[in-house]
């Protein structure tokens, strides 16, 4: 899709919201249908680049202060449907930064504006998708935060518009940024933890009971509408609204908010691997039944035909713990067997424990009495990877190399959420899946490989 089209199709798109337009929507319609010229040319490494944050959240606020301490970037625009939130970002650049940008509502203003090389998207996951495709159609670079995608054809297509547009595609799977996760990578690789059999991945987390909230008008400054975007069309409710986490229409819950992280990190220093051939999941709510859809713990095993991964993700175990900033900052390791987001990695040889970000990782060899620990026979620290990754994004704008979370390596990652989902939501416990036409061998299943999009926020099967 060229520039002019992308233009036109923002337009009929802007024509069919349902809300009633004022001034600032009106000044929307008729800049979409202005005929700007092609996108500037990426900058070189002296010059500055331009950057517009889309979801001024807590992760969006992290990221943005974090990416304009790099040296020649410029923050030219802010953009949630929440006007506070813009409000507290703008406030933070112009006293931190010397930086006053511009507010948007509606995404389709900033991606109007040539001057924006590249595009932060730290929305719910519900908007990844259509936010990149969107950003890629308009000529910017993306960063989008992670699951990369709500679904596998969605997904692909992203792929799609990254390559026929010719557009730089990062994934915030900040992980495959960090040395020490290269170097354990670079230590399975080299047989020194023998052959690997089993990689147990862990998601375990602490959660309390949920209660239903009613629904009710929207807080003043909130464009409903426009959060809800391509998912379906409902009344506003602060839990939707605040707790968007518990709710499959924008995400996949804790397992992909945060057990993406170890998934990727887990096919990361395996190799990558092609896709499993065959997914089993089982799973429920088992400690409070109090009215969620998001099951409490889920189990799922990867098959790949020589050897198995396993995700266990869970919100009932208040005594485990994420790896805390002084571990993240330092040198030090966690205890491993109260980190919730570890990875263990099994060889022949030996046992490899893994942190995701910091943590480092250490392996153990066999104990000579089982009343003394085992021997640590290789380690290596490590820090949380933030700012690597952020610098290899902005240096990907400037020399069009891909960075090393490509959107279709972390396509890949991504899917490991979905086969999950797919697997739980529709019962079918047991999964094969063809990697060539990526789908299932189970109907039922292959009703989750694609969202359901509201009309207006569609993306189009050549995006």
């Amino acid at each position: 899709m060229n520039r002019r089209r992308f233009l036109s199709v923002s337009a009929a798109t802007a024509a069919a919201l349902p809300t009633a337009m004022g001034a600032a929507e009106a000044s929307l319609e008729g800049a979409l249908h202005d005929e700007p010229g092609p996108p500037r040319q990426p900058p070189s490494a002296a010059e500055t680049v331009s950057l517009a944050l889309i979801g001024c959240g807590g992760r969006g606020t992290m990221l943005i202060q974090s990416f304009v301490k790099h040296p020649n970037v410029r923050v030219a625009w802010v953009c949630d449907p929440e006007a506070a939130r813009m409000d507290v970002v703008a406030d933070w650049l112009q006293k931190n930064a010397g930086q006053t940008p511009k507010h948007a509502a509606d995404m389709r203003r900033v991606l109007d504006d040539r001057d924006v090389d590249a595009v932060i998207i730290a929305t719910p996951e519900h908007w990844h998708g259509l936010a990149t495709v969107w950003a890629c159609q308009a000529g910017k670079d993306v960063y989008v935060e992670k699951n990369a995608s709500l679904g596998i054809w969605e997904g692909r297509r992203m792929i799609q518009a990254a390559r026929r547009h010719g557009r730089i595609v990062d994934v915030g799977t900040q992980n495959r940024s960090a040395p020490y996760n290269m170097a354990a990578r670079d230590y399975i690789r080299s047989g020194r933890l023998g052959k690997v059999l089993l990689v147990k991945v862990f998601n375990l987390q602490g959660g309390g009971r949920w209660s239903a909230q009613p629904d009710s008008a929207p807080p003043p400054g909130l464009d409903w509408d426009l959060w809800l975007g391509p998912a379906p069309k409902v009344p506003y409710n602060p839990g939707r609204h605040r707790s968007w986490g518990d709710y499959w229409e924008y995400c996949g819950g804790t397992f992909s908010g945060d057990g993406s992280h170890q998934l990727d990190l887990a096919r990361m220093v395996m190799g990558d691997p092609p896709p499993p051939r065959l997914i089993t999941c089982s799973g429920g709510r088992f400690q409070y039944d109090d009215g969620r859809v998001m099951p409490d713990l889920l189990e799922i095993t990867y098959d790949y035909g020589g050897w198995l991964m396993t995700m266990e993700n869970g919100t009932f175990s208040p005594y485990m713990d994420k790896i805390a900033w002084d571990v993240r900052d330092s040198d030090l390791f966690p205890y491993w067997p109260q980190c919730a987001t570890r990875i263990e990695i099994y060889g022949t040889e030996g046992l490899m424990f893994l942190g995701r970000h910091g943590g480092g990782w250490q392996v153990f060899g066999k104990a000579k009495s089982q009343s003394r620990p085992a021997e640590v026979v290789a380690q290596m620290p490590g820090r949380f990877p933030d700012v690597p990754h952020q610098r290899d994004f902005l240096e990907c704008v400037r020399t069009r190399r891909r960075p090393t979370a490509d959107i279709e390596v972390a396509h890949e990652s991504a899917n490991l959420i979905h086969y999950g989902v797919a697997a739980y939501r529709s019962g079918e416990r047991r999964l094969a899946y063809d990697a060539n036409s990526e789908t299932f061998d189970r109907p039922a299943a292959n009703r989750f490989l694609k969202p359901h999009y509201r009309k207006g926020f569609e993306i189009p099967d050549r995006a």
